[in-house]
């Protein structure tokens, strides 16, 4: 998710929410939300207690004291906090915001998901673009071996 997405930006109105993200170039892009990032964002906002700041930054950086500021983490505080998770959880080094764009596409389209929808999904001009994060022909199974008849 986008670290610019302001609290008001989470969309309550429609059954299930849709998140307003900032692209690259000034580009709007309206996502509906999985249900359970719905419980975790309702989460997380009722914990940081920012339910009230409509305008407020989402994701904000942490001051001293392990408080929470008031402006939006950087995408250097964003690099940064993902390469420390990922060290704990022994992920590889090159780990970044990207893997999870990859990991999301990959997994959607695993399940039975259309290129057409995940392009949608990601905000992608070209389905090119989209297949660059594609992880499912990564691995080779011994039955697409086997289909090959002599």
């Amino acid at each position: 998710m986008d670290r610019r997405v302001r609290i008001g930006h989470i969309l309550p109105e429609f059954k299930s929410q849709s998140s307003r993200l900032h692209e690259k170039s000034g580009k709007r892009h309206e996502v509906p939300c999985h249900p359970e990032l719905e419980d975790y964002l309702a989460a997380w906002i009722k914990a940081a207690g920012i339910a009230r700041d409509k305008t407020g930054p989402l994701f904000r950086s942490v001051g001293k004291g392990e408080r929470l500021g008031e402006k939006a983490m950087s995408r250097f505080d964003v690099f940064h906090m993902i390469k420390r998770r990922a060290k704990v959880a022994g992920l590889p080094y090159s780990t970044c915001c990207h893997t999870f764009r990859a990991t999301g596409i990959t997994t959607y389209l695993e399940n039975g998901g259309t290129l057409e929808h995940a392009q949608t999904i990601a905000n992608h001009e070209s389905p090119r673009t989209t297949k660059l994060y594609d992880r499912t022909r990564e691995e080779l199974s011994q039955n697409e071996i086997e289909k090959i008849k002599i």
